[in-house]
């Protein structure tokens, strides 16, 4: 669902556009206090605000704007832009968000594999050196061999190749 704030006329045609090219529903909000109060009780993916609204109200603004929650804000002067513009903010401000949260994931599974992997460095070390001695019953060689090949399995998952 996104989120259009505006008091000017046109804005149900600003709406249908942004449905149309997005395939979302458009919720309108006539001002920044009505945008507050939907932002607070909906989830939306993006929120268009027309800067028109803003001379003199700083403080709405700023309470708008601080319950976004997920939603991109997107702002953009409905007065001088026209239908296609606004679709193309809205679109270029939804690519933007999907590439930075695709990155952040990466980012994050990049972060997690080389903990995990240093982890696993630290674990077949030890299994190896423990394995290495001659006074070791024969139960416990097993079970640190078996443990020894459950942790190497883990790093091929892991796509590590060198430790």
């Amino acid at each position: 669902m996104i989120l259009l704030v505006s008091g000017i006329e046109r804005r149900a045609e600003f709406a249908s556009a942004i449905e149309e090219a997005m395939g979302e529903s458009v919720v309108i909000a006539g001002s920044l206090l009505r945008a507050t109060t939907l932002l607070r009780t909906e989830m939306y993916t993006v929120a268009v605000f027309d800067e028109q609204l803003w001379p003199g109200e700083a403080d709405e603004i700023e309470t708008a704007l601080s319950h976004l929650g997920a939603a991109i804000p997107v702002a953009v002067n409905l007065g001088i832009s026209g239908r296609e513009r606004l679709v193309r903010e809205v679109r270029a401000a939804v690519r933007w968000r999907k590439h930075e949260e695709a990155s952040a994931r990466e980012a994050a599974a990049r972060s997690l594999r080389g903990e995990l992997n240093g982890t696993l460095t630290t674990l077949l070390l030890d299994c190896e050196l423990v394995l290495g001695t001659s006074d070791l019953p024969a139960g416990t060689a097993a079970r640190l061999t078996s443990l020894h090949g459950a942790a190497q399995k883990l790093r091929m998952q892991l796509g590590a190749t060198s430790l």
